[in-house]
């Protein structure tokens, strides 16, 4: 299917700016960029709360999150984790899709700023993740008024790649019950020879050039990339994960790795609720003003919201 006329749009807009492709500029050239795409979603919608917290890493860094309450109250915390192939991004830039999240879906979202690429190389950010998850599911109670809601792990593209990472360590290492995890097209591999890396009709927003770019700064060592808090599709086992909601991108480098690991996750028996957006590009989710964006918050909202429905029914039984 063809790039739907929304998308085309802003890449044209994108493509007249002269802007040098990502992959020959610097982090901070990358990071001045996606500060400004951040500013086309404008606000977003008022909360019960907004508390910004700090959390101490294992070396003594202290990690930046955003707790967002929405009016209506939690019946879930999400735990989001921001992409940006790992060097770019901020909770600020992520601060409307949050709250548009948490309105939607009437679940508190724990926004995390972990500390990015080349300054902070792999995995400094799964560490720091994992350090909020683990303060998140000791604060359910502060944060949804009780603690027996639904912990739900999400992410987009590297954020994708994080979550899956944390839910996979989660289960190793007995760490917080995850009840869903939302991989939007998460990045699951570092293999850029697949048909979606090398199909021409793929080069939009994202490229392969741009993509071994954020994995140099992240992960230099090729041989670390191997390893499955990086890399998720290599992890031996997927038995035993939370169920997830996969969606892709028919015109994304990433769409084939997301992809194989929805696929890899259904035949360990980990039910999974997958779609590919058709006509979207790598990015379309956190485009908010996109028709595009909008059938992605459904799916995860109805995804979310049936994470929900089923905790409050399981709870009642359990209590009686």
């Amino acid at each position: 299917m063809a790039l739907d006329h929304a998308t085309r749009k802003i890449l044209e807009q994108l493509a007249s700016s002269g802007a040098a492709p990502l992959h020959e500029g610097t982090p901070e050239d990358a990071r001045q960029m996606s500060a400004s795409f951040a500013a086309m979603a404008g606000p977003g919608p008022k909360m019960s709360r907004s508390e910004d917290r700090t959390v101490m890493s294992a070396d003594g860094h202290p990690i930046p999150i955003r707790v967002l309450v929405p009016q209506q109250g939690a019946r879930g915390v999400i735990v989001y984790l921001h992409g940006g192939g790992w060097v770019i991004g901020t909770i600020d830039e992520f601060d409307t899709l949050a709250r548009k999240l948490a309105e939607r879906t009437s679940c508190a979202v724990v926004l995390v700023d972990y500390r990015l690429a080349p300054e902070h190389r792999y995995p400094t950010a799964v560490d720091d993740c994992g350090t909020a998850l683990a303060w998140t599911a000791e604060h359910l109670a502060d944060i949804a008024g009780h603690a027996d809601v639904p912990l739900i792990i999400a992410g987009d593209s590297a954020g994708g790649n994080l979550a899956a990472a944390l839910a996979r360590r989660a289960r190793d290492d007995d760490g917080p019950a995850i009840a869903l995890q939302v991989l939007i097209y998460p990045v699951t591999d570092a293999d850029f020879d697949r048909p979606s890396y090398v199909d021409p009709e793929n080069q939009l927003l994202l490229t392969r050039e741009g993509m071994v770019w954020f994995w140099d700064h992240y992960a230099p060592d090729a041989a670390q990339r191997s390893q499955p808090d990086a890399a998720p599709l290599r992890a031996e086992s997927l038995a035993g994960l939370p169920p997830a909601v996969v969606l892709t991108a028919e015109h994304d480098v990433l769409r084939d790795e997301g992809e194989a690991y929805a696929e890899r996750l259904a035949e360990a028996g980990v039910p999974v609720d997958f779609k590919r957006h058709e006509g979207q590009t790598h990015g379309f989710f956190t485009f908010l003003l996109l028709p595009g964006s909008e059938r992605g918050f459904q799916h995860v909202v109805k995804a979310v919201r049936a994470c929900t429905v089923a905790h409050d029914k399981a709870r009642t039984v359990r209590t009686g």
